[in-house]
């Protein structure tokens, strides 16, 4: 049997004849069909990586360190030009920040491959972010001088007792005493849930003291995008409106 011509008429009968300009027509717009909106999807996705890395980004919260402000689950909507034009972050502000040299000692290693995916899923909102990364409030300042607590148990900056609106209902400002001065460069950062965060005051005895270098901020915290049920913008707070501003350096009593 002669294999070898069955086998070429079969071929010649899978491509279209010379001249079955339909036929070619055909192959083209399938292949046309699928290419478009893969690359169209693939662009979809580097604006909203490129978007998320330098504009907006979807930080969801995996614990209840920040609430009632910040429940878990949320997706926080971190502006990330917030800090990039001379302004610095202030008290009453809800920053993200990368904790690596504060927070903890170094970067814990991590397969690069699932690295890249586990970034990209948390750019977008749909992974927890990474390991270094934190949400908390800014207490104090460069050159504040932040102490724990009254005779009302209050927290006070710059010897002025503060109110704090936003705390947990039920929590204290701190159980843990603390007085502290801030450095330049650096933030005192507290969690709204004080009894269930992991923030500044944990690490005082640690290199750095528990402060935060403003420039690992990574941007301040301005709404709440999902669920739709919570859809609202992190309000700023008042807490801290009539704390004046920090005395000399070594002025502190």
């Amino acid at each position: 049997m002669d294999t070898e011509a069955h086998d070429t008429e079969r071929d010649r009968s899978s491509v279209p004849p010379p001249g079955d300009e339909e036929g070619a027509r055909s192959v083209r717009f399938s292949a046309a069909a699928w290419r478009r909106p893969a690359l169209l999807g693939g662009a979809c996705a580097a604006f909203l990586l490129l978007f998320s890395t330098f504009v907006l980004q979807p930080f969801l919260i995996p614990s209840g360190s920040m609430q009632p402000t910040a429940d878990i689950g949320d997706r926080v909507l971190v502006n990330k030009l917030a800090y990039r034009f001379g302004s610095v972050p202030q008290r009453g502000d809800v920053v993200v920040f990368d904790g690596t040299g504060s927070f903890v000692r170094e970067e814990p290693e991590r397969n690069p491959v699932t690295g890249l995916l586990r970034w990209a899923a948390a750019a977008v909102g749909l992974a927890e972010p990474a390991e270094t990364d934190y949400i908390k409030r800014v207490v104090g300042v460069g050159g504040d001088r932040v102490v724990c607590c009254d005779k009302r148990g209050r927290v006070e900056v710059n010897g002025l007792p503060v109110d704090e609106e936003y705390l947990y209902p039920g929590d204290a400002p701190s159980k843990v005493p603390f007085d502290i001065v801030v450095p330049q460069g650096t933030l005192w950062v507290m969690g709204d849930h004080r009894s269930h965060s992991r923030d500044s005051r944990d690490h005082l005895g640690e290199p750095g003291g528990g402060m935060v270098p403003v420039e690992k901020v990574v941007g301040r915290a301005d709404w709440i995008g999902w669920p739709v049920s919570r859809w609202s913008s992190v309000d700023e707070s008042g807490a801290f409106t009539r704390v004046p501003a920090p005395g000399p350096v070594g002025s502190h009593g």
